[in-house]
């Protein structure tokens, strides 16, 4: 099966905690024969550095069409 997750990383920690999530998913993927595209989302203060907004329209959007949001809170 392919499923599509938008990924959060956030701020702080968040990053270092998605980052082996990531790896833990890839490894369900291996060992069921999943695919799991990951598509990024800037959210917090790194969207606003980027964008003056702490999620852009087109962020939400990508995260509504995704199977599953993985976000680094």
């Amino acid at each position: 099966m392919n499923y599509k997750i938008a990924v959060v990383p956030g701020d702080g920690i968040g990053p270092e905690v998605v980052e082996q999530a990531l790896r833990v998913l890839d490894k369900i993927g291996e060992k069921y024969n999943h695919t799991f595209e990951y598509t990024y989302v800037d959210m917090g203060g790194c969207s606003i550095d980027k964008f003056g907004v702490p999620i852009t329209d087109e962020g939400i959007e990508i995260c509504k069409q995704s199977d599953s949001v993985l976000l680094g809170a």
